[in-house]
């Protein structure tokens, strides 16, 4: 992460440059998973917004709680695992694809594409 600072007429501002991970930046555990989470939980989010049933309705397809749901429309991934919420995302009538290829960098990562 690069630090600048701006200045303004009267004050200091510091802006911090991403890593390209908000989680890496900020220090939490395991970044990437929560990425992948977080990517995970806003392709929910986009169908379940644009389904038009209530939150009880989901919660029955997706064999949860309403308030689980509640989580999930305000892009929450909470205790939800990458597995769970991949499951969710096949409940919803979504095809999930995983694919696994040589990195060419020193650690591979994980992304979320969207169609």
């Amino acid at each position: 992460m690069k630090t600048k600072s701006k200045k303004t007429r009267s004050q200091v501002a510091r802006v911090t440059e991403s890593i390209g991970n908000v989680f890496a930046d900020v220090g939490l555990p395991n970044p990437e998973q929560e990425l992948l989470k977080a990517q995970l939980t806003l392709q929910i989010y986009t169908i379940l917004k644009g389904s038009g049933m209530t939150q009880v309705e989901i919660a029955k397809i997706l064999v949860v709680q309403q308030p689980q749901v509640s989580l999930l429309m305000r892009n929450r991934a909470g205790n939800f695992s990458v597995g769970r919420l991949m499951e969710f995302l096949t409940a919803l009538r979504q095809d999930v694809e995983i694919t696994v290829r040589p990195s060419r960098k020193e650690h591979g990562a994980l992304s979320v594409i969207s169609v």
